[in-house]
């Protein structure tokens, strides 16, 4: 009976399949070591980007004018003046943006994932594709045609800002999708066994629990049309002055300072387009961070 329970209780010798073989491990380190190297030849670009941005344009932004002053009055050839117009212009025109097109890709996202069968769905999958592949400078044009040519307004903030809902739209609606889809059918099931509403278990289950992942589409869509140029090239005329009007004058943007600088060749002028670029990263830095503290706060605990 001893000897019995002794060779139960010892334990069982190891299984060839246990012990990773050498050619095994030499590709496992092979694997290792490709996406190391994949990593640091991809992130040596960004690396140098980011430091020949600050080390040119970090200056100005420790002068309290280029947070308070615009360009008005301002000439290539002088220092001085700030970003302010330019910052406004563009948190502006990124907050209208925002208003209109999240709610669209929000509810467009809820359909696909929890009501979308059949040609319509596919349809709405499909012109969410052909927008993400839209050029900027496409969206534009189609915004003149119908703003400026078909009902003979004026080019305006608003107008920019109409284009870049185009540009928005499909970033905030895949990554929406994406999130709804991550949340386990369970938490669905229970909430309809108990009798809640489908649109009721959809906006007090589903959307709290992917809301993090959202947050991060949304930024995700803010960040890419706030460095966008060709809306506002076409749209919405750069202007010195400060001008809070989305329907009334040209109105200023960082991207379109940063163009309306940098072909003038004097010192002055090039190192705002540095400081406003950098700027510009900033921003999009700020509200990603504020983003993802607001999403990790409003997590649904488990």
């Amino acid at each position: 009976m001893s000897a019995l329970t002794q060779d139960t209780l010892s334990p069982a010798p190891a299984s060839p399949i246990d012990k990773p073989s050498a050619g095994r491990a030499i590709k496992d380190k092979l694997a290792t070591v490709a996406v190391w190297t994949a990593f640091g030849i991809a992130i040596i670009p960004l690396v140098w980007i980011l430091y020949t941005v600050v080390d040119r344009g970090a200056n100005l932004l420790f002068d309290p004018h280029w947070w308070t002053n615009s360009q008005r009055g301002i000439v290539a050839r002088v220092a001085g003046g700030g970003a302010y117009h330019a910052i406004i212009g563009t948190l502006l025109q990124a907050a209208v943006t925002a208003i209109i097109a999240v709610p669209i890709a929000v509810f467009t996202a809820i359909y696909l994932v929890e009501y979308g069968r059949g040609k319509l769905a596919r349809t709405v999958s499909f012109m969410v594709d052909i927008l993400t592949g839209i050029p900027s400078i496409v969206a534009a044009l189609f915004i003149y045609a119908v703003w400026v040519t078909t009902f003979g307004l004026e080019r305006v903030g608003f107008a920019v800002c109409l284009a870049l809902v185009l540009l928005m739209i499909p970033v905030v609606v895949r990554s929406t999708e994406e999130m709804l889809k991550l949340v386990p059918n369970e938490l669905r099931e229970a909430s309809y066994a108990l009798g809640v509403p489908k649109w009721k278990t959809i906006f007090k289950i589903v959307l709290p629990t992917s809301f993090s992942g959202i947050v991060t589409g949304v930024l995700l869509g803010l960040a890419r049309i706030m460095g966008e140029t060709a809306p506002l090239l076409i749209l919405g005329p750069y202007s010195k002055s400060i001008n809070t009007d989305l329907f009334g004058g040209f109105m200023a943007a960082l991207p379109t300072m940063i163009n309306q600088d940098r072909v003038e060749s004097y010192d002055p002028a090039l190192n705002r387009v540095w400081a406003a670029a950098l700027t510009l990263i900033v921003l999009v830095m700020v509200l990603n961070i504020a983003g993802r503290v607001i999403a990790r706060r409003s997590k649904v605990s488990r």
